[in-house]
């Protein structure tokens, strides 16, 4: 153990010493440096208690001699005091839930060894594991009465097979078997490959004995791209949530439906029934009303989720808040059940909003999430039967803190940021909001800058154009990790949501519908020409990079400009005809970003795909991306390398290895990135 710990000490030291290396100045003591990545700390999933006097809180942070993420609870009464640990160590509690009457928490946690479900006594602190499971649990949710759980966990099934082979005879040594696939969606970013099984329902008693499944059949009750989302009714006889239960779900994985699941026997039908989603079932508290998201699908890149209501028996269900053109997350009812609170993005912010059955919303609060992204991500909230809701926040200088309001008031109070203490010791990056015409067609472009600490205005400043993934998605004024320490490097950080970003409607993201990447290059092109004519750029030390879709925008920029010193793409897609026929995707690529196959619309998906254009690439190009990323297979970054060195061009691939999509599944590795990165770019000042 002594030696292990040495040996992350020196690696530790090693990267440190680098960033001093490559930086253009050693970075000053109150500045930011890669290794403060494990000192940051983040809260999530608050779950304020039945009677609104409490908050408990997943608490993660980076364990620096392991190299994982970990996460422990905290509690904090609503007015700020008395913030401590309930739970401690090197391990990850998620997943929070009281009991209906608040004397007992569940969570889930891996502290024997791998996940499983416990329960603790909140007035004598003991705790006891309910489960021992070869899979984790999840979805976690209380019976109304307080004796039973409800959970989630995958059942394995027999795998496909083909010839019979015979057996080793004894004492013998052989080659591990073949693996049959017969699936259409096989591996899965994040998990790999997948094994032979489903995703069933089992409930446990709240005070021990074995689980018992309840729900069965070759149908997955829980995963996928969409939570089950479990709710007990008011007499606890049945379960609501949503599911995909078609045989030919793996071809038509958004088309899920809101089920009801009887306790009892296990008999199952569904509420809901159209073509498109219908997610995240919430019961009213008198058990009358259902509220859920979904649209009719048409097959679009970009689809409004809206919010629903329908009857207990699945009748009835309507739109509610019709006018609003922004998607609907995790809704959940307000005490009185008049009232249905939600998530939504509206110009890279996260809010909290509140519907009336009369079609009347507003915003209940502001500036929602946790991650350390500018992404909308982590956002989550709970509600107490008083109406105090507990919530966590993130602005571009505060990573994701408690907070809590009511439903009768305006706004948040932070009650729990695990970073004060820390961040008061440093000079973070400011931000600053901008707006922009497109030279393409003079729509209007929202961004961001974050400016280097000690920015002094006088000075030429060199700049990165950082692009976000997606497509359909947002940045926003949030909290990033990555961009802080690329600012504190001493660049000037651009981030803009060009067309097809979320959070500005329908119209807006889906103006690169069958046209990605495209005109999004003048949306990028424009931003980078609004900052420098501030004058603190220098025009001619311009670097970009991006993640994911901002990858593929990477690779799209130097197709089309010569003007950035340097490039940076991690994880794109840059041929459209081997993403689909390789990613764990595939469907969303021929039916909702295609027309079509590719072989039947090759010519679009190569005019699309920046190979077809890296004839024209001058700029050094940097190419990364996890050995273990499924979403965009590390075949495509090879590729734009490859034909980048048979032009001759300046370019590096840098594999990453056990990392799915995102490089961010060891600390180590997220801290790499940036480092990696900020080399490549002060390589070619």
């Amino acid at each position: 153990m002594r030696a292990r710990r040495m040996a992350v000490l020196l690696a530790a030291g090693v990267a440190l010493a680098v960033w001093a290396a490559r930086a253009q100045a050693p970075a000053p003591s109150d500045h930011l440096v890669p290794m403060d990545l494990f000192n940051l700390q983040y809260a999530a999933d608050p779950q304020i208690s039945p009677d609104g006097t409490r908050i408990v809180y997943e608490r993660h942070f980076a364990d620096v001699f392991a190299d994982r993420w970990r996460s422990n609870l905290w509690i904090v009464n609503v007015d700020g005091s008395d913030n401590r640990p309930l739970t401690t160590g090197n391990f990850s509690d998620t997943a929070p839930r009281w009991s209906p009457d608040g004397r007992r928490l569940a969570f889930i946690s891996d502290r024997d060894g791998k996940p499983q479900l416990y329960v603790r006594w909140m007035d004598t602190g003991q705790t006891a594991r309910l489960t021992d499971l070869p899979f984790p649990p999840a979805d976690p949710a209380w019976s109304p009465d307080g004796r039973l759980i409800a959970f989630t966990e995958f059942v394995p099934g027999k795998p496909p097979a083909l010839a019979e082979l015979p057996h080793p005879p004894a004492g013998a040594s052989w080659a591990e078997g073949p693996q049959i696939i017969d699936r259409l969606v096989y591996r899965f970013n994040g998990r790999g490959y997948l094994p032979a099984g489903t995703t069933q329902i089992f409930v446990v008693g709240a005070e021990g004995g074995g689980p018992r499944q309840v729900s069965h059949g070759d149908y997955n009750f829980g995963g996928g791209f969409f939570g089950t989302a479990l709710n007990w009714t008011p007499d606890g006889t049945h379960l609501i949530f949503s599911a995909n239960l078609r045989r030919d779900a793996e071809y038509d994985p958004q088309n899920t439906e809101v089920y009801e699941l009887s306790v009892a026997d296990g008999s199952w039908k569904a509420l809901t029934d159209r073509r498109g989603p219908d997610n995240a079932p919430a019961l009213s508290p008198d058990g009358r009303l259902i509220a859920y998201t979904g649209f009719d699908d048409r097959y679009q890149g970009h689809q409004t989720t809206h919010l629903y209501v329908m009857n207990r028996d699945g009748s009835g269900s309507h739109v509610v808040a019709a006018d609003l053109d922004r998607d609907v997350q995790r809704p959940q009812w307000t005490p009185d059940g008049r009232s249905i609170l939600f998530i939504y993005d509206d110009q890279g912010d996260t809010k909290l909003g509140l519907a009336t059955l009369d079609g009347q919303h507003r915003v209940v609060a502001e500036h929602l999430g946790s991650n350390n992204t500018s992404y909308s991500a982590g956002a989550s909230f709970s509600v107490a039967r008083n109406g105090r809701f507990a919530t966590v926040v993130t602005t571009a200088t505060l990573p994701g803190s408690v907070a809590t309001g009511t439903l009768e008031g305006t706004g948040t109070r932070i009650v729990a940021n695990p970073n004060s203490t820390f961040l008061a010791g440093k000079k973070l990056a400011t931000v600053e909001e901008f707006w922009y015409t497109s030279s393409y067609d003079q729509r209007r472009i929202q961004g961001w800058i974050l400016k280097p600490p000690d920015f002094q205005p006088g000075k030429k400043y060199p700049m990165i154009l950082e692009i976000h993934g997606g497509p359909f998605a947002n940045y926003g004024n949030r909290f990033d990790i990555e961009k802080q320490l690329m600012a504190a490097a001493g660049y000037v950080v651009v981030y803009v949501n060009p067309r097809g970003s979320t959070s500005y409607g329908e119209e807006f993201a889906n103006l690169i519908h069958h046209a990605y990447p495209g005109h999004d290059f003048e949306d990028l092109n424009s931003g980078v020409d609004a900052v420098i004519s501030r004058g603190y750029v220098d025009p001619e030390r311009l670097y970009v990079t991006g993640g994911s879709g901002g990858g593929v925008l990477t690779c799209w920029v130097v197709d089309h400009t010569d003007r950035f010193k340097a490039a940076a793409s991690l994880y794109p897609v840059v041929n459209w005809v081997s993403w689909t026929l390789t990613a764990d995707i595939p469907i969303t690529g021929v039916r909702y970003w295609f027309p079509g196959p590719p072989w039947e619309y090759m010519d679009q998906y190569m005019q699309r795909s920046v190979l077809s254009l890296v004839g024209h690439v001058k700029t050094p190009t940097l190419l990364m991306t996890g050995t273990e990323d499924y979403r965009t297979p590390i075949t495509e970054a090879e590729q734009f390398y490859e034909a980048l060195k048979l032009r001759k061009v300046d370019a590096v691939l840098v594999r990453v290895p056990g990392e799915p999509h995102g490089l961010s599944r060891r600390p180590s590795h997220q801290m790499t990135k940036v480092l990696e990165i900020l080399a490549w770019f002060q390589k070619h000042p």
